[in-house]
């Protein structure tokens, strides 16, 4: 696959997708083409030695109740402890809220723009080389409220959409799947930034 809008990121990091549910094969596409190595997680085991971790889209009730069968829940608040750089996408957003798995300080609304007929894509400007990133919204959340830690990335129609805190970062939309590659970039250069200030 072509790399589009975005460097290839020659990484030494093994990145974990979570892999109970959802788009994860999609990330998975993304960061080896990038460069990255990838290990799907579905147990806590599989957590151990991770450089990076992506929490995918997919249907955020299935995700609980897998995390919560496999016992995940603590070796994921662990690994976000630790410092792990963590990128959320859709119901990943979800995943990392106060009332999931408390990695940010924020609240979700669940398909907050609608329901699937409702899906659309929109242009957004996130201070990326090459201009605004295609974003596609499917079932997407907002954040409906967050504590003044949290720095708010990108909004549409003045709803949060993109959000940071810390080494964790969430977006409400699927960069996966629409070719954009630029984000996964800067998730895996801060991967490499974090693993340089470790050595």
């Amino acid at each position: 696959m072509e790399v589009a809008g975005a460097e290839r990121v020659a990484a030494s990091a093994l990145i974990g997708v979570l892999a109970l549910q959802g788009d994860f094969a999609a990330h998975r596409q993304v960061l080896e083409t990038l460069g990255a190595a990838v290990r799907e997680v579905r147990t806590p085991d599989d957590l151990d030695g991770l450089d990076g971790l992506v929490l995918p889209g997919g249907e955020s009730t299935t995700m609980t109740l897998g995390i919560e069968r496999e016992g995940l829940a603590e070796p994921l608040r662990a690994v976000h402890v630790a410092g792990t750089p963590i990128l959320g996408t859709c119901a990943g957003l979800i995943m990392a809220d106060r009332e999931h798995l408390g990695l940010m300080d924020m609240v979700a609304r669940r398909n907050a723009f609608g329901r699937q007929v409702h899906s659309f894509e929109a242009d957004l400007e996130l201070g990326l080389d090459g201009g605004p990133v295609r974003a596609a919204f499917i079932r997407a959340p907002w954040i409906a409220e967050h504590g003044p830690g949290v720095e708010i990335l990108a909004a549409v129609d003045g709803h949060a959409i993109a959000a940071r805190e810390g080494r964790v970062t969430v977006l409400s939309f699927h960069p996966e799947i629409t070719g954009e590659h630029r984000l996964h970039a800067r998730f895996l250069r801060e991967v490499l930034d974090v693993q340089a200030a470790r050595r």
